[in-house]
């Protein structure tokens, strides 16, 4: 096998394996399916049971793969943000103080918004 050719078949492999070119398996019309890559902002607000906004509240967002925890107090306004989250991993999402817990929300690959909003309600 020439060098070229070599150098080609391993470009085109490397753009399969990160999903760049489409793969028809089974025939019919090749689909292109996209990918999450880049990061996004998470953010939102904490409440009580109540519906009242909770200032010092800890946030946690978890990496689901990593295990890799970052934290967030609330501002007075109740309201947290995380920036620069990898679109390519799977985090878990959840509010606590004084003893009580948010339900924790996940927050998939396969979500594709750049921004996502979250009202956390303490338990």
């Amino acid at each position: 096998m020439t060098r070229g050719l070599r150098m080609a078949a391993g470009a085109v492999f490397a753009l399969l394996a990160v999903g760049v070119v489409p793969v028809n398996v089974g025939g019919g019309t090749a689909t292109a399916y996209a990918q999450n890559f880049g990061q996004r902002v998470v953010n939102g607000v904490v409440e009580n049971s109540g519906g009242e906004v909770l200032p010092g509240a800890t946030v946690f967002l978890r990496n689901v793969k990593s295990k890799a925890i970052r934290s967030y107090t609330t501002a007075t306004d109740g309201r947290f943000r995380f920036a620069q989250v990898n679109m390519s991993d799977d985090f878990e999402l959840w509010a606590e103080k004084d003893g009580k817990k948010s339900s924790v929300k996940t927050i998939s690959t396969w979500d594709t918004r750049k921004e996502y909003s979250a009202e956390l309600k303490l338990k």
